[in-house]
């Protein structure tokens, strides 16, 4: 932005100057211009092109008022400007901005040089100046020029161009290059190209080299520019492991994360450098893993000398890969083994750890009972760690047992136990305790939180339970030898009637079992009684009779499940009054006369009873239901077995005291005659019942004032099921349906009827509005209708109500007859309507003759009118 400033103050002052040229005050104030002179191309800053001088007017006192100034040139350019040199001596000197160029720049340049004196003389002179031409050095071009070029070459590869030299000369003459030092494997051809003369390996050849490229053209004027030579290396060598050992030792049961061994491997492509490998196990390992990075190998999993496969095969074989990259890299393999030792790890077990044996009572002393070696064993493989002794024999009882041996582990009894010496305290279980204990050192873990320790080891604790099997030795034996039980003849059926009781002297207590070995049949039943299993108690099966059998005899046995005792047990059935009256005949019919004479035995009959329990004399008979008025009572009514049917009062339908024609009677006969007031409300009374019919006939002559009559009622009910609920809302919406489809087609029928026929008493089919047009004569209308009345032609009377009824015998009509109203027929009656056409067509109903008309016969006035109608329309449309 500034230099335009300049730029166009120039122009301004140039422009102010021609215009005092051309006014005309123009005056030679510049000697020795205008002048051609000479300048070397590339010329320094300040170098003189010209000198000149100002002469001024000797009015002018003070010299110049504007200073000798290039006011102009062609072509424009700033590589010029003009100094003073002192006593009006100026010249034209170089700037060095632009450097002058022959090659690229204008030869030549007109300068134009404006000066003014104080007494405002101006002058205005050119100075050519010519660029003349120079041999200059040679030039770099590209990144040589600018900085020192790197070039990078990959190690393998072979001899070929690396890079090619840019120069140029000035002149344009012909260049030739070369490099310096001679021994380095590169070399340089006329055209700058540079080769390599060798294949490179970096782990044996420098790393770098330093190159001086010189250019020089003919006159011997060169450049010179540094070339920088990197050696890249590339991946070209395998790792190779470092160390020597191949077998490695560890104890089994190693926690993760144990280191084993640092597997270590150098790349010879890394010598100057730390390594960056990768390591890895290529065959398959449950045990061990490798850092990919460090090459530590350390467990991962358990170890377990005594487990397969390792129990079998004890040496783990490795295949360690160390690779230079992850992928597609340089890779070396090592195989290395690890002996996996075994430790007593693992403490003696048995299965199962809890025994349970049987061993009979009063068993000699050192019986043999168990063997636990047999069930115990330790799986650690190497025989210095797996044996094991069993000490420690403990436990209630433990005296009565002991082990042979700590390394054979039987178990023996010491002494006889017997279950019924008080001293033995009845104990039926011993529970005992050995400990199986390793003989080695143990190095457990925690992996075994079960064991107990015990001094520096660790032991393994076996449970023994045995139990005593009871020997039977004793027989059941009854509280006594023989039961008595009384029984009442009415105890009801699965009623316990006594107990039984037996003992056991063995111990623990034999479950003793009851039962009935012998008695307690009848003649119906193999056996009547039942005897509980468990408790002895004595139930019957079924019901006693004193009548039957007084006693009944049983033999019942205790069993222990081995031994057997029996007992006698003997069951006195006690005489009840159970049994009921039985009279015969039990039921009887028969008809006397109602004249019958008081006192007499009613058709001879007589009721003889039995029972079975009773005295004939205690039977008492009565009356208990149907005897009304007491007409009738049995003779003896106490105190024997047979009764005879006694008229006790005579019959009186006359005055209205006797109503009743059939007498049904209920006997009863009790068995309670003999008995006190009091006994009767203790004792049991039982009764039994006979069932008696009797008509009364009257008379021939007597005569019956009333007739009984009786009227039928039927009465229907519609039952609704909750369940149906659906029922009348698809009938009420059946309903709804059907008459909205038969009002719409009313309507539809009532369209067609009025477009089709029009209505009669309308002359040219006018319609039936109230349009404004002219009245036309009244005519009339003659409508005839007949009535018909239903004829009642016959009467009867009401067999309930006992009123007359009028009927008519065609129809079945009904109605009731009124008093004043004789039986006739009813003529029809004729009705005369008028209408006219002003009121449409009016006609007058005949009321109903009764209200039970049939619906048809009311509509029937209706028909004859529509009938009538017809005639009655084609006689409006005659004239006159």
């Amino acid at each position: 932005m500034k230099d335009r400033v300049v730029k166009m103050m120039k122009s301004m002052l140039l422009l102010l100057i021609l215009l005092g040229v051309v006014s005309g005050r123009r005056t030679q104030l510049l000697k020795g211009l205008p002048a051609t002179s000479t300048v070397e191309e590339n010329a320094a800053a300040g170098v003189s092109v010209y000198t000149f001088n100002v002469t001024v007017s000797p009015l002018s006192s003070e010299g110049v008022a504007m200073l000798p100034t290039i006011v102009n040139s062609n072509p424009l350019t700033e590589a010029f400007v003009i100094e003073s040199k002192g006593d009006l001596e100026y010249r034209v000197v170089t700037t060095g901005n632009p450097v002058l160029d022959y090659e690229t720049m204008p030869k030549s340049f007109d300068l134009q040089i404006f000066v003014e004196d104080t007494t405002g003389r101006t002058d205005l002179s050119v100075l050519t100046v010519r660029v003349t031409d120079k041999n200059e050095r040679p030039v770099f071009r590209g990144n040589m020029a600018i900085q020192t070029v790197t070039i990078y070459v990959l190690e393998r590869t072979p001899p070929e161009c690396i890079y090619q030299v840019d120069a140029a000369d000035p002149e344009n003459a012909e260049l030739k290059y070369s490099l310096l030092p001679a021994s380095v494997p590169f070399l340089v051809l006329e055209s700058g190209a540079i080769f390599s003369t060798k294949e490179f390996d970096f782990e044996k050849d420098p790393h770098c080299y330093f190159l001086n490229i010189t250019v020089t053209d003919p006159d011997g004027l060169n450049s010179t520019k540094t070339v920088n030579i990197n050696i890249i290396n590339i991946n070209d060598e395998r790792p190779y492991f470092t160390i020597k050992q191949r077998i490695y030792r560890i104890p089994e049961e190693q926690s993760p994360g144990t280191i084993v061994a640092n597997i270590t491997a150098k790349d010879p492509d890394d010598e100057d450098s730390p390594s960056r490998l990768f390591y890895s196990i290529q065959s398959s390992d449950r045990y061990f893993s490798i850092n990919p990075s460090t090459g530590v190998l350390q467990v991962t999993g358990r170890i377990d000398r005594d487990a397969l496969p390792l129990r079998l095969h004890p040496n783990v074989s490795l295949i360690v890969r160390v690779e230079d990259s992850p992928s597609s890299g340089h890779a070396s393999e090592m195989q290395i083994t690890i002996i996996i030792d075994d430790i007593n790890d693992n403490p003696p077990e048995c299965n199962p750890s809890t025994f349970r044996k049987e061993a009979n009572e009063n068993m000699t002393a050192g019986t043999f009972l168990l063997d636990l070696r047999n069930y115990c064993k330790d799986i650690d493989v190497d025989p210095s760690n797996n044996r094991f002794n069993f000490t420690g024999l403990s436990g209630f009882g433990s005296n009565n047992f002991a082990l042979e041996s700590t390394v054979s582990g039987r178990l023996v009894m010491t002494e006889s136990i017997d279950l019924e010496n008080p001293a033995n305290l009845r104990v039926e279980v011993y529970s005992l305790t050995v400990r199986v204990q390793d003989i080695a050192c143990p190095n457990y873990s925690s992996k075994y939180p079960f064991y107990t320790s015990f001094d520096i080891f660790l032991c393994y604790i076996i449970y023994i339970y045995i139990r005593i099997k009871p020997v039977n030795e004793f027989f059941p034996v009854f509280s006594n030898l023989s039961y008595e039980f009384n029984v009442p003849e009415i105890t009801k059926v699965g009623s316990s009637i006594g107990r039984v009781n037996a003992r056991d002297k063995d111990w623990p207590p034999s479950v003793i079992t009851y039962s009935i070995v012998a008695g307690g049949g009848t003649r119906d039943y193999t056996n009547i009684f039942w005897i509980s299993p468990t408790k002895g108690d004595v139930k019957i099966l079924a019901r006693l009779d004193y009548e039957t059998s007084q006693k009944h005899i049983l033999t019942v046995q205790a069993s222990d499940q081995e031994k057997t005792a029996t007992a006698s047990v003997t069951v006195n059935v006690l005489e009840v009054n159970d049994e009921e009256p039985v009279c015969s005949p039990n039921f009887s019919s028969f008809q006397i006369p109602v004249s019958l004479a008081v006192g007499t035995n009613i058709n001879g009959f007589r009721i003889e009873c039995q029972d079975r329990d009773s005295d004939p004399r205690s039977f008492r008979y009565f009356i208990n239901e149907g005897n009304t008025n007491n007409h009738f009572t049995f003779s003896p009514s106490a105190g024997s077995n047979t009764s005879r049917l006694i008229l006790a009062s005579r019959f009186d339908y006359e005055s209205g005291l006797d109503t009743n024609w059939i007498y049904r009677l209920r006997v009863y006969i009790t068995d309670d005659n003999l008995l006190s007031a009091r006994d009767k409300t203790t004792h049991l009374i039982k009764t039994g019942m006979v069932t008696l019919s009797i008509r009364v006939i009257p008379n021939p002559t007597t005569v019956i004032t009333t007739t009984p009559g009786f009227t039928v009622v039927t009465k229907r009910e519609n039952l609704y099921s909750e369940s149906a609920w659906y029922v009348p809302f698809v009938i009420t919406l059946g309903s709804l349906l059907l008459l909205g489809l038969l009002g719409y087609l009313g309507f539809l029928l009532a369209t067609w009827v009025r477009t089709r026929c029009p209505l009669a008493g309308k002359a040219d089919g006018a319609f039936l509005i109230n349009a404004p047009e002219k009245k036309k004569p009244k005519k009339e209308e003659i409508v005839t209708m007949t009535k018909l009345n239903t004829v009642f032609d016959g009467e009867a009377r009401d067999p309930v109500t006992g009123k007359m009824y009028e009927f008519n015998t065609w129809s079945g009509a009904r109605r009731w007859k009124k008093s004043s109203e004789p039986l006739q027929l009813a003529p029809a009656v004729q009705v005369t309507s008028s209408a006219t056409e002003d009121s449409g067509q009016g006609t007058d109903r005949a009321e109903a003759p009764s209200k039970k008309e049939p619906s048809e016969k009311r509509k029937e006035p209706t028909a004859e009118k529509k009938t009538a109608a017809k005639p009655l329309a084609r006689q409006s449309e005659i004239p006159g």
